[in-house]
């Protein structure tokens, strides 16, 4: 299953708040209580987002973190790359990119088009597009029925 880890679950949730304030300065404390998240986990993403130029650290009484930049150029693909390292949808897209099914595999390419398409998707979606929606109470996601194609019979 590809899933984003609460690290960058967590990191996106603090550049949304930051963006949604622009110029503002927020401390780690300030971003934790306002969405619940764990201060020292939340510290740890906000210096590597620090590290990786996303953020700006500033000093003093009224310090905390910024955005390095426009959030309009800060893209979610950045961000996780960041936290999470490389997205790897299969191994066929590691840096060996090969296993035993290689020679013969049939979804190899069919896979690596959603793998790109992913990293497009995520490439393209901003911090500003992360701010400009908005924000509604979590729920249990539901997953709608899966839409049936109608040349299919039911199989029984």
């Amino acid at each position: 299953m590809l899933k984003l880890t609460k690290k960058a679950d967590y990191g996106l949730i603090a550049l949304r708040h930051l963006a949604s304030i622009p110029g503002a300065t927020a401390s780690t404390k300030d971003i934790a209580d306002a969405y619940h998240l764990p201060v020292p986990l939340l510290a740890k993403v906000l210096q590597q987002l620090t590290k990786a130029g996303i953020l700006r650290s500033v000093a003093g009484t009224n310090g905390g973190y910024k955005l390095a930049r426009d959030a309009r150029r800060i893209s979610a693909l950045e961000v996780v790359r960041a936290i999470d390292g490389p997205v790897i949808l299969t191994h066929c897209f590691t840096e060996h990119g090969m296993c035993d099914q290689s020679e013969s595999c049939t979804v190899r390419e069919p896979l690596r088009r959603v793998h790109e398409a992913i990293l497009e998707l995520l490439n393209k979606f901003t911090i500003t597009d992360l701010a400009e929606s908005p924000a509604v109470p979590l729920t249990p996601l539901n997953p709608a029925p899966i839409a049936r194609h109608p040349g299919l019979r039911d199989l029984q």
